[in-house]
């Protein structure tokens, strides 16, 4: 049965999308079957895998909305092993429509059980919210990732995430585990970088990912040409980070690489 693992921070801008579209692609690479879920209405990872959005029908807000089985929003991508259940600007209105649902907060979580045994790992790229799809997010998943930027107010409304996902753990879905906090952007030139990551090491010692995700000029050059950094430059540093974070993960995960 597929584990399920969220990337989700509410902070915008700190890797969510890179890390989902390229931890994703690298365990594809290392030969997992991994369906990645866009459930940001920005639609980032499904524009980051190379499919047009203007061409997207349905996605994440019909399988909420319930008018489509998972496995009928699924997209096959040019990435190894890699599937894809696509977002568009649609999923915006979830939010608003499925409040008065009952069982509001399991909506992806119930409509992931009919695909969940196909898959190896099930990655979510979260949007940067705290609100009901982030909820169903944390709700369907076995374990989170956050993405922590190595910058001036980093750890900024972490403590409000860790108290988010405490409540989710209480009243949700108790079995919930922090899969770990990743360093994101890090540029060891920088003293402030370090400082986040010394900051970070000592508040969090046992979470954090020995592995870490520095800048990188081609990470960012990627997803404008809809290509995951595996696809775009194997050899580069982000391509590399990313490998070695898929191969942490699964050490971690009792998963062989």
């Amino acid at each position: 049965m597929g584990k399920i693992i969220a990337i989700a921070n509410q902070k915008g801008g700190v890797g969510k999308t890179t890390t989902s579209l390229n931890l994703a692609a690298s365990l594809g690479v290392l030969e997992k079957k991994v369906l990645l879920i866009d459930a940001d209405p920005q639609a980032n990872a499904t524009s980051g895998l190379g499919f047009d959005l203007d061409e997207i029908s349905v996605g994440t807000y019909e399988v909420l909305e319930n008018q489509i089985a998972a496995s009928e929003a699924i997209l096959q991508s040019e990435s190894p092993n890699l599937d894809l259940m696509p977002a568009h600007l649609d999923l915006v209105a979830a939010e608003i429509e499925i409040v008065d649902y009952d069982n509001r907060e399991y909506m992806l979580k119930t409509a992931l059980n009919e695909v969940k045994d196909q898959y190896d790992y099930i990655i979510i790229d979260c949007a940067p919210s705290l609100g009901l799809i982030t909820l169903n997010a944390l709700t369907a998943s076995d374990s989170v990732i956050i993405p922590i930027q190595c910058e001036y107010f980093a750890l900024e409304g972490l403590g409000k995430l860790l108290n988010t996902i405490k409540g989710i753990q209480q009243h949700h879905n108790k079995e919930l585990d922090i899969e770990g906090l990743l360093l994101t952007m890090y540029d060891s030139r920088l003293r402030l970088s370090n400082q986040v990551l010394e900051e970070v090491n000592n508040h969090f010692p046992q979470m954090v990912f020995k592995t870490i995700i520095t800048r990188n000029v081609r990470l960012s050059e990627a997803p404008s040409f809809g290509e995951t950094i595996i696809q775009y430059d194997a050899a580069s540093k982000g391509a590399e980070n990313y490998l070695n974070l898929a191969r942490e993960f699964l050490i971690n995960n009792n998963d062989t690489v």
